[in-house]
């Protein structure tokens, strides 16, 4: 839980009540990780969202963030948080692809140490501002490439991509460990499939990479650079 939270509490469509809505919803859909069905109930959406677009902030449906860029709709946080954590807690995540810091926030609250990369210096700020909000102190945040070799060493046991890869992004995978998991949108590779893009779960075990795919989901790009 995040101390403190009540004073984010907002009324009407920004209040606690909504909130546990949300969260009831998401059990409806499926999502049955309790420790993920908490801290989406925990962390106050629409502090993430503009001003004028928190009433629905939450809606299930993703909202816009600024520079071409969107905040995930709740099921597709809570569903790739649950598919990462595989029912226990992971030590140390990076996330590729902070966005407004919304997902960063859920993962805070779920493992020891976050570390974070966006390539978009305005939603980089942004994302500091609000998770300096929420007080969160297990996150370091970075303005780099994510598709790419962060340039520091870096052992994680999760790794959660927030854009859409057509090949899971080999660099990363050097940064997870032996009975780690990486789990990313990844475009269909072939046949009628080609295009759609389906959440992946990448096993890194002492055998090699199991893959497994999920749910179909759409996804900004991922892409190189930084801006």
């Amino acid at each position: 839980m995040i101390a403190g939270v009540e004073k984010f509490d907002g009324i009407g469509m920004t209040s606690a009540r909504t909130r546990a809505r949300m969260v009831e919803r998401l059990r409806e859909q499926g999502i049955v990780d309790e420790g993920v069905l908490s801290a989406m109930g925990s962390v106050p959406r629409h502090i993430f969202v503009e001003e004028a677009l928190a009433i629905r902030a939450y809606e299930d449906s993703p909202l816009p963030i600024g520079a071409g860029q969107t905040i995930s709709q709740p099921y597709v946080v809570a569903r790739m948080t649950e598919l990462l954590r595989a029912g226990g807690r992971r030590r140390r995540v990076l996330e590729v692809g902070t966005g407004c810091g919304y997902q960063t926030a859920i993962l805070a609250l779920l493992s020891d140490e976050v570390y974070t990369v966006e390539r978009i210096a305005t939603l980089v700020a942004k994302a500091r501002r609000n998770l300096r909000a929420l007080k969160l102190n297990n996150i370091r945040i970075k303005h780099g490439d994510g598709s790419m070799s962060l340039g520091e060493s870096l052992i994680v046991d999760g790794i959660i991509v927030t854009a859409a890869a057509r090949e899971v992004p080999a660099p990363l995978l050097d940064y997870l460990e032996v009975g780690g998991r990486m789990v990313l949108p990844l475009a269909g590779r072939g046949g009628e499939d080609r295009g759609t893009q389906f959440l992946t779960v990448i096993d890194k075990t002492a055998d090699g990479l199991r893959e497994q795919t999920y749910d179909a989901v759409r996804f900004v790009p991922l892409l190189p650079g930084i801006t």
